[in-house]
This record gives C-alpha cells, sequence and structure tokens, in this order.
C-alpha cells in the first residue's frame, strides 16, 4: 500500500487516526518535523506507511513562561527554543544539535520520542525533573518524566507528547552544556553533558555514552560527595556508569571514558568552583 500523508488540527483527530490506521493493520507514526522518518525511511529502517502530520495543533505549539512554569508544546522546532531562549541551558543543547538548516525543522518532541540514541533534547528535562503532558485514549494525563522516560519515553501505543513544563526556578541556575564531536563542526555527537546546580547539588545527565540520554541518581550521589577528593569522584563515576558505553565510528568505548573524564573535571570546576 502507498504511503500516506494525514493531516489533523486537534489532539483528538489525531489519536483517532492513529488508532483507525492501527485498524486497518497499517504502521502510524506521528509527524512533526519529520527529519528522522525521512531519513530512516530512505535507509529502510523504520516501517511506516501512514504519517499523521501534527503540527497544526494548537497545544503542541505552545511557547509560554508562565508565573510558575516554562511550557514547550513538543511541536516546537529547535530554532524557535533557541531564538526565545527562555531556558538557557535549554537553549545551549538544542543549539548544538545538526546544524541550522536541520534545526528549522527538528521538534522538541520528534528529537525526545525519536529512534536515534543521542536524543539531546531530553537531558535538561531530565534534569529540572519536569512534567509531560500526554494524550491517549483516556484524554490528557500529566507525568513526571523519571516516570515515563526509561532509555527512551516509554507511552502506551498512539500516546501523544503534547507538552512540557519546568518549573521557573530553574532559569536562573549556574549550568554548564558541552557537546564532543569527534569529527566535524556539526557531524554526530561523541558525548554531550549538561549538569546544573540547585540548591547547593549537582545535577549531570548524558547522551552518546550509553547508547540511550540518561541521568543518574548514583552518580550524583557520588560527584556531590564533597569528602571524596575531585578526582576520586570522577573515578568512582567511570566505575558506576550504567553501561554499555558506545563503541562505534565515532569513537571507542575507552576514547569516551577519556573524554568523558574531561567533561567530567569542567563541570566541577564550573559549577563547584575551583
Amino acid at each position: 500500500m502507498d504511503f500516506e500523508f494525514k493531516k489533523t488540527s486537534t489532539i483528538g483527530q489525531a489519536f483517532a487516526q492513529f488508532a483507525k490506521t492501527r485498524t486497518e493493520k497499517r504502521q502510524p507514526a506521528y509527524y512533526a518535523g519529520g527529519t528522522e522518518i525521512l531519513t530512516l525511511q530512505r535507509v529502510q529502517q523504520l516501517n511506516i506507511d501512514v504519517a499523521i502530520d501534527i503540527k497544526d495543533i494548537p497545544a503542541c505549539l505552545v511557547h509560554q513562561l508562565t508565573e510558575d512554569y516554562l511550557v514547550y508544546g513538543s511541536c516546537l522546532t529547535l530554532t524557535e527554543i533557541e531564538e526565545h531562549n527562555h531556558f538557557p541551558l535549554l537553549t545551549d543543547v538544542c543549539k548544538e544539535i545538526a546544524d541550522r538548516t536541520a534545526r528549522n525543522k527538528i521538534t522538541v518532541g520528534g528529537n525526545i520520542c525519536g529512534a536515534i540514541f543521542y536524543r539531546e533534547a531530553v537531558l535538561p528535562f531530565l534534569l529540572t525533573d519536569s512534567i509531560l503532558v500526554l494524550a491517549g485514549k483516556n484524554g490528557l494525563r500529566t507525568e513526571y518524566i523519571h516516570d515515563v522516560f526509561h532509555q527512551q519515553l516509554q507511552l502506551p501505543d498512539g500516546e501523544l507528547f503534547v507538552q512540557a513544563f519546568i518549573e521557573k526556578r530553574y532559569i536562573t541556575c549556574a549550568y554548564i552544556a558541552i557537546k564532543v564531536r569527534q569529527q566535524w563542526e556539526t557531524g554526530y555527537p561523541l558525548i554531550t553533558i549538561a549538569a546544573l546546580e540547585i540548591d547547593g547539588e549537582m545535577r549531570m545527565a548524558f547522551s552518546g555514552l550509553c547508547p540511550y540520554p540518561f541521568r543518574s541518581l548514583i552518580l550524583e550521589n557520588i560527584i556531590n560527595n564533597r569528602v571524596l577528593s575531585r578526582q576520586e569522584r570522577i573515578n568512582q563515576i567511570v566505575n558506576q556508569l550504567p553501561g554499555p558505553i558506545l563503541n562505534d565510528v565515532e569513537g571507542s568505548d575507552e576514547y569516551r571514558i577519556f573524554v568523558l573524564t574531561d567533561l567530567l573535571e569542567k563541570v566541577i570546576a564550573r559549577l563547584e568552583g575551583d
């Protein structure tokens, strides 16, 4: 059967179209920027035949600074997030993803929900204990990101990621975000680290180190243990990584560990002070 493109303008229409496509024994996917869908389709690594366009759904386009929260619709492009710059940590992570042309298309929801394992845009949301608004067969629900993101966003079939809420207090936190590439300026990343300091404690999240982005409370307990020397903390973190460590054309697992130790030095120096 030929590939079909379905336009929707409400959450209800999108979910209904997804469910209808499933009853027809076809493979649907939600479509906003479409960069990953098109890329994986070309190399035959994604088996879908119906794209459900959600980028005209108003709730998915919200970009708002309220009294208590930053609200990000899932269909906002990375460029839009960068230009508004409500949350500098998120801006700094997003502006290092791909190149400007690609960021004009890539959406924050598409990056977080994607199949490519980097998914750097999720790191600031993990660090800030963000709240996600999700839409499914029972209507809207809200969940803390840590309850639904385990290596990837774990959603029931057809459920739609609509918005993310970040507490406004994180805007002024000290932070650091570094992306290391092995090859060229806009090539695939080797490792991305994002970290912030809140209430006297450091938080860290990683992409490109393991086959999934992650934040680890175990590692944060180690880095915040000031009884240990800086080098002792770094050594313990390296020994407690969730693994496996990626070993691919971008860099070996040994090289990634080497880069990680340097990044941890920079995080501690920036957030704890020399």
